[in-house]
């Protein structure tokens, strides 16, 4: 079969292609903006992209569009693809169709930390000798990859709470029907498409009548949103994860920058990880990870020791390299908790070292400014702060940036982000660039501007 995908740049739907591309799957697809990683891994696999949404890129030879969430009636590839009666569906319903079948599906949900989370899941139950299949919303240092299907019995997907396709406004995640699912927090996002929190929490809650009796809903015990949730009913196991002990799960943190704990499963210990990764954040999206892997059967003892190694996922506080005694990260931020969180976890690290933000409020909900009150205070472990402040942008920058802590400007382009970064850093600062967008290759640009 040969299939067009609309949207395939998204790391969404890039997992797609890659997975029907393994199943031997002729693959090709369209997007409005292709860059890497994911345009690497796309091409890397022999499948062909079209730059725009031309209707002409969908041969007479396609058998199935699969059309992505980013997509609107009144985009000319979506309509050509109605007035002609192609055969469609969206990219949750494939997986759901085509992959899932006959696997235990383990779906990892939550506001923040679904893709670290995933990909510490399957790398552990990869660690494990289960040879699981994966779809993670980026690319996996690991595997290289961000999809594939995998030889053993379980499936880990990235289960996202933002909705399916144009003709479908349910969340992605209601599709996958998982034994095992992962609660790792619920905070207002999506501003787009969820009116208030409590939309969101409705999504949640059907994702939770489609976990079975014999499964495990494995849920963050400090999110009083997702106590909310199972409130609302539930009929599976759950096993709370968090940094109090009386919680099932429990981390003791034995570095201040999370990169040394000791998890607790019943107030026992189990073992002490010690691992590159920074912050409460990573210590609870781990600690998630598994109990997702002792909910399937895996003996955890004997995996603590394999995160040492762990590497994580592009664009998740990546290093990028250090010149002139400068380190540059790229990170995909999209919510100013996980903002916060990300540069608590780092400041941990680096003690009073200066810590310079680039920030490009990129994301549906932060263009709307539902995040603006919340942006500038998220921010304040930071000692600078440049705004890439696009003139698309729906609201004022400038109140934001006279609210945050450090020194902070706006720009207007990306060309003046770079000049004005380059004026201000000094030896031992670090630079981290946050977007949950291509930020104009912003990140490895300044990184090769401080190397040469």
């Amino acid at each position: 079969m040969k299939l067009h995908i609309l949207g395939i740049a998204g790391t969404f739907m890039g997992g797609v292609a890659a997975l029907a591309r393994e199943l031997g799957h002729a693959v090709e697809g369209s997007d409005q903006a292709v860059y890497p990683p994911m345009s690497t891994q796309l091409e890397t696999l022999g499948i062909t992209l079209h730059q725009g949404y031309d209707p002409a890129h969908i041969g007479d030879d396609v058998d199935q569009v699969v059309v992505g969430n980013a997509l609107s009636r009144g985009n000319p590839a979506v309509e050509a693809v109605l007035d002609a009666g192609r055969a469609y569906t969206s990219g949750a319903e494939w997986l759901r169709d085509n992959v899932l079948p006959g696997r235990e599906v383990l779906a990892v949900a939550g506001t923040h930390g679904k893709t670290t989370t995933t990909t510490i899941l399957s790398y552990l139950l990869e660690a494990a000798g289960r040879a699981p299949g994966f779809l993670i919303g980026g690319v996996a240092e690991d595997f290289g990859v961000s999809a594939r299907i995998g030889s053993g019995r379980e499936f880990v997907v990235e289960a996202d709470e933002y909705d399916t396709a144009f003709f479908d406004k349910r969340s992605k995640f209601v599709h996958y029907r998982p034994t095992v699912a992962i609660l790792n927090n619920l905070e207002f996002d999506h501003a787009d498409i969820f009116p208030d929190v409590a939309a969101i929490q409705r999504q949640f809650h059907h994702l939770v009548r489609t976990v079975p009796a014999r499964g495990r809903l494995i849920v963050n015990g400090h999110d009083a949103r997702l106590g909310e949730v199972l409130a609302m009913g539930c009929w599976t196991p759950v096993e709370r994860f968090g940094f109090d002990a009386g919680f099932e799960w429990c981390a003791v943190k034995r570095s201040d920058d999370g990169s040394v704990f000791q998890i607790l499963r019943g107030g026992v210990s189990v073992g002490t990880v010690e691992w590159p990764l920074l912050g409460d954040h990573n210590v609870l999206n781990a600690l998630a990870a598994l109990a997702a892997c002792a909910a399937v059967g895996v003996d955890i003892a004997a995996l603590l020791p394999a995160l040492a190694a762990f590497r994580s996922v592009k664009r998740r506080m990546e290093v990028l390299g250090s010149a002139g005694d400068v380190t540059v990260y790229d990170d995909f931020a999209h919510h100013p908790t996980a903002i916060a969180t990300t540069l608590a976890g780092l400041r941990a690290k680096v003690g009073d070292a200066r810590i310079v933000v680039a920030m490009e409020p990129r994301s549906n909900s932060m263009r709307l400014g539902a995040h603006a009150d919340a942006l500038a205070p998220s921010l304040d472990l930071a000692d600078v702060v440049v705004f890439l402040h696009r003139p698309e942008l729906a609201w004022d920058a400038g109140a934001v940036v006279s609210a945050v802590r450090g020194e902070s400007r706006a720009v207007a382009d990306v060309d003046a982000l770079l000049a004005d970064l380059a004026a201000r850093v000094r030896p031992g600062d670090h630079v981290v660039f946050m977007s949950n967008g291509g930020f104009d290759g912003a990140p490895r640009r300044f990184a090769q501007r401080l190397r040469d």
